[in-house]
Parts: structure tokens; sequence; C-alpha cells
């Protein structure tokens, strides 16, 4: 019940905000009609579900990428970190950076991110917590635009 309201419309204002097209064809109403009228035994069958749909799209989709296991869309943080972002992470977790704002204890942050950089743990996602408080502390701190 979520879907129409909240789900979809935030994904069509994301996607429409870059011009992308991401509609949800399988929730058109005629389609749905069409899929009661089908008796269960074409939609389901031997522990597989949307056994129609499946059958063709296996026309057009190699059986390799419909038999996969789903996979995320993780952000490849880790390597934005250790890449294009580190001078920007590196600036805003400096010692003297993270006494300003005084939320964090700078040792154990240097700490983290060697750690982080050299590969003994998988720190991103903690760091990228510290690393957005930080960025919103500075700009609360900045002086209005104008001023």
């Amino acid at each position: 019940g979520y879907l129409p309201d909240d789900v979809l419309t935030k994904v069509d204002r994301a996607s429409m905000a870059v011009g992308l097209e991401a509609r949800e064809p399988l929730l058109d109403h005629r389609l749905l009609a069409f899929a009661w009228r089908l008796p269960d035994s074409m939609k389901l069958g031997k522990g597989e579900g949307k056994r129609v749909l499946r059958r063709v799209l296996h026309r057009h989709v190699p059986v390799e990428l419909m038999s996969r296991a789903k996979m995320g869309f993780a952000v490849p943080l880790g390597a934005w970190l250790r890449g294009p972002l580190r001078p920007w992470a590196e600036d805003l977790l400096e010692p003297r950076a993270l006494h300003e704002v005084g939320v964090f204890s700078p040792a154990v942050v240097e700490g983290r991110w060697k750690e982080f950089l050299d590969g003994t743990r998988p720190w991103e996602h903690h760091l990228w917590d510290v690393l957005v408080y930080q960025a919103w502390a500075r700009a609360q701190a900045a002086p209005p635009p104008g001023a």
C-alpha cells in the first residue's frame, strides 16, 4: 500500500530530476488484470515464481543473468575515500579539525583512518559518519554567504 504514495513517488522524483526513466511497467493495471486471469499453474511451479515472466525473459536475457542471486547497489565508499575523496576526508579528519568540532577523539579517528587506509580494517562506513558530521559542523560554523 505504501508504493504509490511513498516509494514510487520518491523514485519518480529522483529519477526525473536527472532525466532518467524509471517507471514500473509491472504495475500497469492492464498487466495486473491479465495476470490475475492466468491460472496459478502458469504463474507458479517447481519452486519458481513469476513463471510466465521468466519464460518471456529467457527469450531475451541470458539464463546466467536470470538465475543468479540478487545483488545490491553498494556505493564504492572505500574506493572513493582512498581515491578522489581522500583529500576532502583528510582535511576533515586532521586532528585540528576534529578538535575544533570537539565531538570525536582525534586519536581514535586517526587510528581508524590509518587502519582503513592500510587495509587492516574496513572502517569506511564508520569514517563516513564522522566525515558527514564534520562537514556539517564546518558548514554550520561558516558565516552565511554575503556576510
